[in-house]
């Protein structure tokens, strides 16, 4: 018995060197602030997307990338051009039946398409949606041209705020083909119609699509308090008069590099490192400003994950990984998760050849000791996590705010929805506290605020966890169950 100790404990010890060998164990804390300082100063004026602050973030990052020696993961760029638009609403709309009548902007938004001017017949619809694989299909046996659809929002099913969005996109694209001249959506959701309002009814950037608005058939969404004037055996025909948007392009971009794996076998399979660059810039358009401070840094919010993954692809580079590594800082993750979303459509390298994603983001911390992992039990790689986090003296926990669906509100979910395993790597918060908002989005979120030795321990055991899942023998999975597992199997033909 005490033979096996001693064996037991050489081997413990000698794993212990080996793992403390590798470069992630030896960064300096100097390093880790350089990037923060740099990334979160006041001259890149909160990093928004279409600034010269967020153009200037996304060259920092592409030369690190460059002197790093990773290889351009777009051709022989480090940019991949997001394109992205920028539409100020219709001051001019009106929905008008025999019930009554509404407004834009405090009754309907227009989410999508453009002018548009008469009366027509209505049809009314339970989600307006078709999916072949389940066999769903609202249209059967509908005849639609030439009129407008009437129905609510989102897809049977689906209630995450994400897919009440996602869905705008392919209900707009379906309505189109089968000749439908205008789509209105009751926002029958229990969210707030205030914050659609707020959001939908000024002006907002988006993914730019190919043919713009012209052409496309409008989209609105109505409150379902002033729905009532479409119910559905009172009416049978509509009066539209909404105006066109103004548009504008914005200049954006995400940043990507590849790093090789070390194994013949394994380098043939991907990781994505993660984390997006940009936050929400600066004035009183912003959010809360003060006479001393006017720019919001968002050193927490995300020049911390940002960092994480500088630090990763700097340790990776001296000791490869045995799988390889796609690094990606994406842009306008604040603006609806653009950046990933793009990404996801737009993969620079094959989505079936990525295995996993290990994102970074976060909106703050509260306990230095903790290591927040939303999606701790989901994927596989549990114990990698707290591996790497006690090698650095913390725990890893998972999400303390499964109410507030956080693992679907950050970039990783534009990649779980395709099937890769995708969980956030998140600084160490215990609740949505006074701690946390102080910070969040707010101009006192700066560099020289931050705890720089938990910013150094965040970015050393986010790099050593994505050591030892990359080196893994098998891919990491969704367990059985999950909402994604599905995707995952039709992505990877399980």
């Amino acid at each position: 018995m005490r033979v096996f100790t001693t064996i037991s404990l050489g081997l413990l010890l000698t794993s212990s060197v080996m793992a403390q060998d590798f470069p992630e164990f030896k960064v300096q804390q100097s390093q880790t602030s350089k990037h923060m300082n740099i990334l979160a100063a006041d001259e890149m004026m909160g990093r928004k997307p279409g600034t010269p602050g967020n153009l200037m973030a996304a060259r920092y990052i592409a030369e690190q990338f460059r002197a790093l020696g990773l290889k351009p993961a777009n051709g022989d760029s480090y940019y991949q051009p997001v394109p992205l638009e920028t539409t100020i609403p219709p001051s001019v709309g009106v929905i008008s039946t025999t019930e009554g009548t509404a407004k834009i902007g405090t009754d309907f938004v227009l989410m999508q398409g453009g002018a548009i001017k008469g009366e027509y017949e209505v049809v009314h619809l339970p989600y307006a949606w078709v999916d072949k694989e389940k066999g769903y299909d609202d249209f059967k046996g509908v005849d639609v041209k030439g009129k407008v659809i009437i129905t609510s929002v989102g897809v049977p099913g689906e209630e995450a705020p994400n897919q009440l969005f996602a869905s705008v996109d392919d209900k707009q694209k379906i309505a189109k083909e089968k000749g439908a001249v205008a789509i209105i959506e009751v926002f029958n959701s229990p969210r707030p119609w205030t914050m659609i309002q707020r959001f939908f009814g000024r002006p907002s950037t988006k993914l730019k699509t190919s043919g713009g608005a012209q052409g496309e058939v409008p989209h609105l969404w109505i409150s379902s308090t002033a729905a009532k004037i479409l119910v559905a055996n009172k009416i049978s025909k509509v009066n539209l008069e909404v105006g066109a948007r103004q548009s504008k392009d914005i200049a954006t971009y995400n940043v990507a590099g590849i790093l090789e794996g070390s194994d013949p076998k394994l380098k043939s399979e991907y990781l994505i490192l993660s984390a997006h660059y940009d936050h929400v810039g600066y004035g009183a358009a912003a959010g809360q400003v003060t006479p001393q401070d006017t720019i919001f840094n968002g050193a927490r919010d995300n020049a911390f994950g940002t960092v994480a993954v500088l630090t990763a692809a700097e340790s990776f580079t001296k000791v490869k990984p045995k799988r390889s590594i796609i690094f990606v800082a994406y842009t306008a993750e604040e603006m609806g998760l653009l950046g990933s979303r793009y990404y996801a459509e737009n993969p620079l390298v094959p989505l079936e050849k990525t295995v996993f994603n290990m994102n970074c983001d976060g909106a703050g911390y509260n306990d230095v000791s903790r290591i927040t992992i939303i999606g701790l039990d989901r994927t596989g790689v549990k114990e990698e996590f707290q591996k790497a986090t006690k090698a650095f003296g913390l725990t890893a926990m998972d999400d303390p705010a499964p109410e507030q669906n956080l693992f679907d509100r950050s970039d990783n979910v534009s990649l779980a929805a395709k099937g890769i395993p995708a969980p956030t790597y998140s600084p160490g918060f215990t609740a949505f506290d006074a701690e946390i908002n102080k910070f969040y989005h707010q101009a006192a979120d700066n560099p020289d605020n931050i705890d720089h030795s938990y910013l150094l321990k965040y970015a050393q055991s986010y790099t050593y966890a994505a050591r030892l899942i990359a080196n893994r023998a098998q891919a990491p999975a969704w367990i059985a169950g999950d909402k994604y597992e599905a995707a995952y199997k039709k992505l990877y033909g399980k």
